[in-house]
């Protein structure tokens, strides 16, 4: 062409996968499709497109708004969970890449396995597998209750376009099932999300907790720190580094057995320290009642639910209950819930009643 522009197509750009990406590698022209087949892109690989479906989403948009760990934020400095995405989708990055694997799979993953998370995190994922096991009379331990990995899929396949879901390969969907705790992915690119996940949080919820007073570098434990480093940037260095080699060696996605243990040792601290106890986790009750409330009130009161997207008419209520209140960003959940239950000044041809 002319200018000295070359024109790339998604032929040549799984040639270039062919070439470059070691043998492990998941390739796009190795994939195992997608549940509705499709015409292929002229210039985008299926993982790319998988990339692009997620990042133009709603409810990726509204990851920007949903806790990570400090309950809707005030400081512009703080991580939500979309920053906490990014981070993710970053370190996966600077792992596959000397590895040789797929980084627009990993992108892809990375960026999709947080979709279904609810508001206020954590602490909202339990109110919302608590309220749902009272309404079932079951134990919240039961399988089949609220996990906002089954979520995220749930979200890909079927809740986003309403109704048509983003239709995207089995291996994006099965990165984005198995990143949390549970089944290991199939691909090496979905477990180096499910690791670099774990990178992430340890380092730059560390990194919230100083910026907020509530923990000191110093108070970190000496052990981890010499393995670690002493600063967010060099921890996430020393990790990705270490995953790297160590990986490369194993021909699997691993950590040393020193820096992996440090990690863990960190995460306990953070879990002893801010997860679950401290100033952070202060408001947090607050949090779980409202959202175990909402779930109880939209339960009860179907008709204010929206309207079911095309094949979810017929989804039990606790699915579709739990499917908006889960969709929910930190600070609609509190209006929502003022709306149902704090009392209004009620006023007559605009003049107030006193």
């Amino acid at each position: 062409m002319g200018k000295g522009l070359a024109l790339i197509s998604r032929e040549d750009l799984e040639g270039r996968e062919r070439r470059l990406l070691c043998c492990a590698a998941c390739r796009a022209d190795q994939s195992k499709g997608r549940l509705r087949a499709e015409q292929d892109d002229p210039y985008r690989t299926c993982f790319q497109q998988d990339r692009d479906r997620i990042l133009h989403s709603k409810s990726f948009r509204r990851l920007a708004n949903k806790t990570q760990v400090f309950l809707a934020p005030e400081g512009d400095h703080y991580r939500t969970r979309l920053t906490h995405t990014l981070e993710v989708a970053q370190i996966a990055g600077s792992i596959a890449r000397p590895l040789g694997l797929n980084e627009d799979l990993t992108e892809a993953v990375a960026l999709g396995h947080d979709l279904g998370h609810t508001p206020f995190g954590h602490a909202g994922e339990r109110a919302l597998r608590a309220a749902q096991a009272k309404v079932l009379s079951v134990d919240p331990a039961a399988e089949g209750l609220f996990s906002h990995s089954e979520q995220s899929v749930r979200i890909v396949e079927t809740l986003e376009r309403d109704g048509r879901g983003l239709n995207l390969t089995a291996e994006v969907v099965d990165g984005i099932l198995c990143h949390n705790c549970g089944p290991v992915a199939s691909t090496l690119e979905g477990r180096i999300v499910a690791l670099a996940d774990r990178i992430a949080y340890v380092t730059h919820d560390m990194d919230d907790a100083k910026r907020a007073g509530l923990l000191k570098e110093e108070s970190l434990p000496a052990a981890y720190r010499d393995v670690l480093g002493t600063s967010s940037s060099e921890r996430i260095e020393t990790m990705v580094h270490d995953a790297v080699e160590t990986s490369a060696q194993a021909g699997d996605i691993l950590m040393s057995d020193t820096v992996g243990s440090a990690m863990l040792g960190m995460r306990r601290f953070l879990f002893e320290n801010l997860y679950l106890h401290g100033e952070a986790k202060r408001e947090e009750p607050k949090a779980s009642h409202l959202v175990f409330e909402l779930f109880l009130h939209f339960y009860a009161h179907p008709d204010e639910l929206p309207p079911a997207c095309e094949g979810c008419e017929d989804d039990p209520l606790h699915v579709r209950a739990a499917d908006h209140v889960s969709s929910m960003t930190d600070r609609f959940a509190i209006r929502c819930y003022e709306r149902i239950n704090v009392p209004k000044a009620w006023s007559l041809s605009g003049m107030a009643v006193v």
